[in-house]
């Protein structure tokens, strides 16, 4: 590496022109933050003749992105095109095998390949950094990495998807139902055509295998991950929630369980009850939110932008400052063979409330038939709310449980099965303690 770290930039998205603008504007403050110059030495992406907002006639155009694991004038290469596999991964070991320090913002990629990746570079002696690829331009990864690495963290949760937070906001604040305000999200560029990856929970799983071998010192473990959605709040949740004194936000959470005597990892994305006084009830829009709890550190909170242009480059170009300063070090805070492949968590045994919803027929007993049915497993009610009927002669009936074991919830869900008492499954929400 000379007097000027040179990168191969690989994706021209609006992710890859914010790089470029940002190294552009802040030209000067970053080569005095990293102690040399950070100069785009060439660019790539699908489409040459596509406007991207940004003047790319300074920068050399390369058509085969293969080339620059080999061009002894490029230190390092930035993947910005995204995929778990294909080219993106392609890309990651060419470049590595040839000698190049790799940065990337792909999630997908890390949470599936990152253990292989990590292991390579550390083989080779160069950096692997992908602090974008988690909550944008928050600063969690190094927060993570280096800010609290004297810590035993001992869970690690947090508004992972900004997508999705923007559509609980907005039901909230509109009243609207899941589908028109996802429609309008859409309509506004918040949410894509195929939204899947958020609202079904996907990419904050991602995220948050890369949050828990982060904070646990634990191998990758992505399939492992308990995970569920936010299509099926329906905004009487939202009301009911408000009622009660929650919110309803989708949250990735993580921790070591040891109530068995070896410790085994739990991990579940889903939609939770947040209470009023937590932190994480108040976060609204797109913004995404990372609360770390260390056993001297005490309860530690990332909040920020989750994604778009500016945040995310400001955290490609972090990680490029770092490079140039000769900091590498291990990828997940650890050598990859130091990380431990720690078994899954059981999930019954562990003890919360639920908030449980029905949609049931507006006939007499079905009340007595739900009731007897968390009798029968154990289950205590703490608080009932019943609505009326709605159009299509359905009647939703909310409830909160007492403390208990979510083996009983699942035992009364089960007993439940296919009752014609019930006119949709219903909705089981867990509620996040403290």
């Amino acid at each position: 590496m000379g007097e000027t770290l040179n990168i191969a930039l690989v994706g021209l998205g609006t992710v890859g022109a914010g790089v470029i603008r940002l190294l552009e504007e802040n030209a000067a403050l970053i080569a005095r933050r990293a102690g040399k110059p950070i100069r785009v030495a060439a660019i790539t992406a699908r489409d040459r003749s596509k406007d991207r907002g940004v003047d790319l006639s300074p920068y050399e155009w390369v058509d085969d992105m293969g080339e620059f694991a080999s061009r002894p004038d490029i230190d390092v290469v930035v993947e910005l095109i995204g995929g778990a596999d294909g080219p993106a991964l392609t890309l990651a070991k060419e470049s590595i095998a040839g000698g190049k320090a790799f940065v990337t913002a792909n999630k997908a990629m890390v949470a599936h390949h990152g253990l292989d990746l990590a292991q390579r570079a550390e083989t080779a002696g160069l950096a692997f950094k992908y602090e974008a690829a988690v909550a944008g331009g928050i600063p969690v990864i190094k927060g993570l990495r280096e800010g609290a690495a004297a810590n035993r963290l001992e869970r690690v949760y947090g508004i992972l998807n900004g997508t999705c937070n923007f559509i609980l906001s907005a039901m909230e604040k509109t009243g609207q139902d899941f589908a028109e305000v996802l429609a309008e999200a859409q309509a506004r560029g918040f949410a894509e055509a195929d939204p899947s990856f958020d609202i079904d929970g996907v990419d904050a799983a991602h995220k948050l295998s890369i949050l828990a071998a982060l904070a646990f010192g634990t191998q990758l473990d992505f399939e492992g991950i308990e995970r569920s959605g936010i299509r099926k709040v329906l905004s009487a949740d939202i009301a009911q929630a408000d009622a009660l004194g929650y919110r309803i936000r989708l949250i990735g959470m993580a921790e070591l369980d040891g109530s068995n005597g070896d410790a085994r990892l739990f991990q579940r994305v889903h939609p939770y009850l947040v209470p009023m006084n937590h932190p994480l009830a108040h976060v609204d829009g797109s913004t995404n939110a990372v609360v770390a709890e260390g056993n001297f550190s005490g309860r530690l909170l990332f909040q920020g932008a989750g994604a778009g242009d500016g945040p995310t480059a400001s955290a490609v170009v972090a990680d490029l400052i770092d490079i140039a300063r000769g900091e590498i070090g291990p990828a997940f805070s650890m050598p990859v063979r130091e990380l431990e492949q720690v078994q899954r968590a059981e999930t019954g045994h562990r003890i919360g409330k639920c908030y449980l919803r029905f949609e049931v027929a507006d006939r007499p007993g079905v009340l007595a038939e739900i009731t007897a049915a968390m009798r029968d497993a154990g289950v205590s009610i703490e608080s009932l709310i019943q609505k009326g009927r709605s159009p299509d002669g359905s009647v939703l009936v909310a409830m909160v449980t007492h403390e208990g074991p979510e083996s009983a919830v699942a035992a009364t869900i089960s007993a439940l099965n296919g009752s014609p008492s019930l006119h949709a499954a219903p909705l089981v929400i867990h509620i996040l303690g403290d």
